[in-house]
C-alpha cells in the first residue's frame, strides 16, 4: 500500500491541479482494494488521466472504470498467446528491427515513470532527443507540444476550479475552438534576434494550426516608450513575413483592469505602505496592513492617483505604479499581462523561462477573477555568443550610434547588414524550442545566411585593396553570370578595357613556391574573361601608393589558373563587420570580471574606404545583396548616395577553396 501511496503523490506532484480530485481515486479504488499488494503504475496514471480530462462534476464512474482498467485482469497465458501470434504475423521480418521497434515501444510506454534515469517526462510538453542503448543510437522523440484549444485542464501545472469547465465552455463558445496566441513586446526599444525567435514560434504555431497570433504592445511604462519603438517592432514582425490578426495595446484596458483591480480589493487584496526593499527575498513577514478593512482598502485605492502606494494580495504582491503621465497610475506586467491574455482568449501564452515563476501569479490572478485562464508556457531564450541581447545593455552600447548599428544582433541591424528574412527564420527553425537556455555560437546564424545569399545573391567583382593594371594589347566586353551555378538566371556585361584592378595580395614581385597568382615569370588567368595574362614591367609610383604594371594577354585560358577580378571602375565603402566583443560571453564575470563595456572589440567595425566594385552594382536599390567574388556577401547600406556607394559585409564566404 505504500508503494501505491508513494506513486500516488509522485504523479500528483507532477501533475498540479488535481488535488481536489485525488480523494475520488482514493475512495473507488484504492480502499476496495486495500489488501493489494501493489497497484498497477499504469492504472494510477490512467485514473489521474482521467481525473484531469473530465473535470465535470459528479464523475461517471462507469466511465473512469472503463477508462482506468478497473476489473480487467490479463493473465500471462494471454500475453504469451497475443506475442505468439504476433511472432507469426512477422515471420519473415527482420529480427534486429522488430526487437528495436518493441524496445522502442515499451521504451515509450514507460518513459513517464523513468525519472529516476533523469528523462525529461512527455507531459511536460517539451521536444526531447533520447538516447537508448538497445535500440537506435539517437531517436529524436517529439511528442505533441501542446494541448489543443478548451483542452487547458490537460496542461501539467494548470490550477483548475470548480468554475473551470463553465470558462472553457464560454472560452470555446467565443473563439470556436481557434488557436491563438500573442507577441507582447514592450515598446521600450527594438527586437533582437531572442524576438525572432519568439515571433516565430507565437505567429508559426498559430499558422500551423490555423489560428491568430496579435502584436500586444505592453504599454505599462511610459517614461521608456517613444514612437519610433511602436513603429519599428510592427516593421520588423512584417519584416519577418508575418500580419498580425491585429494590433492591440495592453492600455486598451486600462480601464478594465482599474475595475477589476477594485474587484480584488473587495475579494482579496489591500493596500499596502512598504517599501519595495521590505518586500524582497524570501520570507518576506506578513505586512502590517494585511487585515485592513476593505472599505478602507478601497478609499485607500482611490487616493493612489496622487501618491505612490501598493497594492497587494495576502499571497501575491501586486503593484500599481505612478507617474507623471497622462493617465496616473500605470499596472505592473504581472497584473496586466495575465488579464489581457483572458480579455483577448489567448489559449497558449507562449513565454521565456525567466516567467516560469511568475506562472503561479499568473494562474491565480485569473482564477482569483473568474475569468478564463489561459494556458502558460515558458521555453528557453535564444542567446548567441559574442554579443548581449539585453535591451538594457544594448542601450548602453548606442550611445554614440542607433539600433540600427551593423555590428549589434538587434533586427534592424540585421537587416542593415543583408541578413535575409528567409536565413533567420531558417535559423529560428533550426534552434527549436526547447525547455533548456542555450548557447549558440553566431556561426550557425551565417551559416544560414549564406544558404540564403548563395542562391539570392547575384555575383559582383570587387577589390578591397585596388592595384591598377595596364593590358597593353586587348580592349573588350566581358559577360559576367549573375549566378555561376544558374546559366538561366542571365549575366551582366562588364567593360573589359586595357586598365583593371587587382587585389594586392594577388601580385608578388618575387615568385614564391606555391605562390599560384600574379607573379615575374608567372602567368595568371582573369576570371570570366578567359584570358591569360602575364607580367612585363613593374612601374612604382610612390606618392599615389599604387603601382602600375604593364602586361600582354595571351591566348584563352582553358582551365587550371587563378582567376583575379578585372575592369573594377566603381568605387565605394566597405564595412566590415565583425564580433562586436572579444569573449564568447561577454556577460560572465569570470570571463570579463570587468563587466561586458570593457570587454568591446576595437576592430568590430573596419572601414575600407577605396574599395572598387564593377559597373553592374551602380543605382541598385538600398540593402541590395550581392557575393563579391572570393570575397564576401555584401548590402548597400542606407549611408549610400548616389556619389558614393557604402556596403556592409553580410558574412565572408563559406572556408571551401571549392566554392563558386
Amino acid at each position: 500500500m505504500a508503494c501505491v501511496l508513494a506513486c500516488l503523490v509522485y504523479i500528483v506532484a507532477k501533475r498540479k491541479g488535481l488535488e481536489w480530485r485525488l480523494g475520488f481515486g482514493l475512495k473507488i479504488y484504492i480502499r476496495p482494494n486495500f489488501e493489494c499488494e501493489m497497484l498497477p503504475v499504469c492504472w494510477c496514471a490512467a485514473a489521474l488521466d482521467f481525473l484531469k480530462t473530465h473535470p465535470e462534476d459528479p464523475i461517471d464512474e462507469a466511465k473512469f472504470n472503463q477508462s482506468c482498467g478497473v476489473g480487467v485482469v490479463i493473465t500471462p497465458e494471454e500475453v504469451e498467446g497475443v506475442v505468439t501470434e504476433a511472432r507469426k504475423l512477422l515471420r519473415w521480418a527482420d529480427g534486429k528491427a522488430v526487437k528495436n521497434e518493441v524496445d522502442m515501444q515499451v521504451f515509450s510506454f514507460f518513459m513517464y515513470f523513468l525519472s529516476a534515469l533523469q528523462f525529461i517526462s512527455i507531459t511536460s510538453g517539451y521536444s526531447i532527443i533520447l538516447v537508448h542503448k538497445c535500440s537506435k543510437v539517437l531517436v529524436n522523440y517529439t511528442p505533441l507540444l501542446f494541448i489543443s484549444a478548451g483542452e487547458n485542464y490537460m496542461m501539467e501545472g494548470y490550477v483548475v476550479t470548480p468554475n473551470t469547465t463553465k470558462l472553457l465552455k464560454q472560452h470555446l463558445e467565443r473563439t470556436g475552438g481557434q488557436v491563438r496566441t500573442r507577441f507582447p513586446p514592450e515598446p521600450n526599444g527594438i527586437l533582437h534576434i531572442g524576438h525572432a525567435k519568439a515571433i516565430n514560434f507565437n505567429f508559426g504555431y498559430a499558422k500551423v494550426n490555423d489560428g491568430i497570433c496579435f502584436l500586444r504592445y505592453d504599454d505599462t511604462n511610459p517614461e521608456k516608450e517613444e514612437e519610433k519603438y511602436f513603429q519599428g517592432i510592427r516593421e520588423m514582425v512584417e519584416w519577418l513575413g508575418y500580419t498580425p490578426h491585429a494590433i492591440t495595446y495592453a492600455s486598451d484596458h486600462f480601464q478594465q483592469l482599474y475595475e477589476w483591480a477594485r474587484e480584488l480589493i473587495r475579494r482579496f487584496a489591500y493596500v499596502c505602505h512598504q517599501r519595495s526593499e521590505e518586500l524582497k527575498g524570501y520570507g518576506a513577514l506578513p505586512s502590517p496592513w494585511r487585515d485592513r478593512p476593505i472599505e478602507e482598502s478601497l478609499c485607500l485605492f482611490e487616493k493612489v492617483k496622487t501618491k505612490l502606494d501598493l497594492l497587494r494580495e495576502k499571497l501575491l504582491i501586486l503593484t500599481i505604479c505612478a507617474c507623471v503621465h497622462d493617465r496616473c497610475i500605470y499596472p505592473t506586467y504581472d497584473y496586466t499581462h495575465c488579464l489581457c491574455d483572458s480579455i483577448e482568449d489567448i489559449t497558449h501564452s507562449l513565454c521565456t523561462k525567466e516567467f516560469q515563476a511568475r506562472r503561479s501569479s499568473y494562474y491565480w490572478l485569473c482564477n482569483a477573477l473568474d475569468l478564463y485562464c489561459p494556458v502558460q508556457w515558458e521555453y528557453g531564450r535564444l542567446n548567441l555568443h559574442y554579443t548581449v541581447v539585453s535591451k538594457r545593455k544594448i542601450v548602453r552600447l548606442i550611445e554614440m550610434g542607433d539600433w540600427d548599428d551593423p555590428r549589434l544582433f538587434t533586427l534592424t541591424a540585421l537587416r542593415r547588414r543583408g541578413f535575409p528574412t528567409e536565413a533567420i527564420n531558417n535559423f529560428c527553425a533550426k534552434v527549436g524550442v526547447t525547455g533548456a537556455q542555450t548557447m549558440i555560437e553566431p556561426h550557425l546564424l551565417e551559416a544560414c545566411v549564406r544558404e540564403v545569399l548563395n542562391d539570392s545573391a547575384p555575383r559582383a567583382m570587387a577589390v578591397m585593396g585596388p592595384l591598377r593594371v595596364v593590358i597593353t594589347n586587348l580592349p573588350a566586353d566581358v559577360a559576367v553570370p549573375n549566378f555561376p551555378l544558374h546559366e538561366e538566371k542571365g549575366c551582366h556585361k562588364v567593360p573589359f578595357g586595357s586598365r583593371i584592378f587587382i587585389e594586392r595580395s594577388d601580385f608578388h614581385e618575387i615568385l614564391e613556391p606555391g605562390y599560384r597568382r600574379l607573379a615575374p615569370g608567372q602567368c595568371t588567368g582573369l576570371r570570366h574573361a578567359g584570358y591569360v595574362i602575364s607580367l612585363e614591367a613593374v612601374i612604382k609610383v610612390r606618392s599615389l601608393n599604387s603601382s602600375f604594371f604593364f602586361l600582354t594577354s595571351s591566348t584563352k585560358s582553358e582551365g587550371g589558373y587563378v582567376f583575379t577580378p578585372f575592369c573594377l571602375i566603381y568605387s565605394f565603402n566597405s564595412d566590415t563587420i565583425n564580433f562586436r566583443f572579444l569573449h564568447t560571453n561577454p556577460e560572465d564575470a569570470e570571463q570579463v570580471p570587468g563587466g561586458f563595456l570593457t570587454d568591446i572589440n576595437p576592430e568590430s567595425l573596419v572601414v575600407l574606404p577605396n574599395v572598387l566594385v564593377d559597373v553592374s552594382v551602380k543605382d541598385v536599390p538600398l540593402f541590395s545583396k550581392f557575393q563579391f567574388e572570393r570575397i564576401g556577401y555584401f548590402c548597400v547600406d542606407p549611408d549610400s548616395t548616389k556619389d558614393k556607394l557604402v556596403f556592409n559585409r553580410t558574412v565572408s564566404l563559406k572556408e571551401d577553396p571549392g566554392k563558386i
